[in-house]
């Protein structure tokens, strides 16, 4: 299917979130779908991405969680993050990440859901999210804080879910209505087995339609193909799940 992009300010309350948008390009509305990516944001990969995605029949938003800081990219990123650079990166966006509380989050989500319930390009209906590395984190608040506008969340290599952090994803899963589909990357130091088995657990007692899984042999970014930590195989499947979700519930 034929794609049509462009970028756009979405307005909130703390100012205007710069954004990619990805749709079909045959005049109709499609199921909505927004992206909340990896903390390295919005880069040409993501963007191919989101394409991809709106190619399977979906409208595709992908907002700079970081607007607060500048545009994307707020940070320099080489065109292939290596393990020379990568603690550099991480280091320059530290500051960002401690600052993107969940309640700017949610906040921020408010603004990007009305933008894609008000759109003409998508059918109105409850949105899919799709989360990504520090994304997970993102999908799961929103998910929580508005359940009658989300149907389906994706999250993918995400890190720090069930911690004994009281603003720790897995204490507000009761409040999702969406169905959920999470793919852990085996031996994630982020994501240790223990914190699969607590969220796993929250998921169980809240009633949520859910599914867990670890990729073995997949590190922590294994979607990311701009990194060396870039696993083919893994991301491969990613797309396979992430499709049959999104194509099974949102149509």
């Amino acid at each position: 299917m034929a794609v049509h992009t462009l970028t756009l300010n979405v307005a909130t309350a703390d100012g205007k979130a710069d954004a990619f948008l990805a749709y079909p390009d045959d005049n109709a509305p499609h199921p909505a779908v927004l992206v909340f990516s990896d903390a390295f944001g919005l880069r040409p990969v993501v963007r191919r991405d989101a394409e991809r995605l709106a190619a399977l029949g979906f409208t595709v938003l992908v907002p700079n969680v970081f607007y607060r800081n500048g545009s994307a990219p707020v940070v320099e990123l080489p065109d292939f993050i290596g393990a020379d650079r990568r603690g550099e990166i991480f280091g320059a966006l530290r500051p960002l990440l401690t600052a993107l509380t969940p309640e700017l989050v949610v906040a921020d989500a408010e603004a990007y859901l009305s933008w894609l319930a008000d759109s003409p390009l998508t059918t109105g209906n409850p949105v899919g999210l799709a989360g990504y590395c520090m994304g997970v984190r993102n999908a799961l608040h929103t998910a929580a804080a508005y359940p009658d506008r989300v149907a389906a969340v994706a999250g993918f290599h995400g890190g720090r879910l069930a911690t004994e952090d009281p603003t720790s994803p897995h204490a507000v899963v009761d409040r999702i209505a969406a169905e959920v589909y999470l793919a852990h990357a085996d031996a994630d130091p982020g994501l240790p087995p223990e914190q699969i088995h607590r969220l796993d657990a929250a998921f169980t007692a809240a009633g949520t339609t859910f599914r867990t899984e670890v990729y073995p042999g997949a590190h922590h970014g294994f979607t990311q193909s701009d990194t060396d930590v870039y696993n083919a195989e893994a991301d491969a499947r990613h797309w396979t799940e992430l499709a049959d979700l999104f194509t099974r519930v949102l149509r």
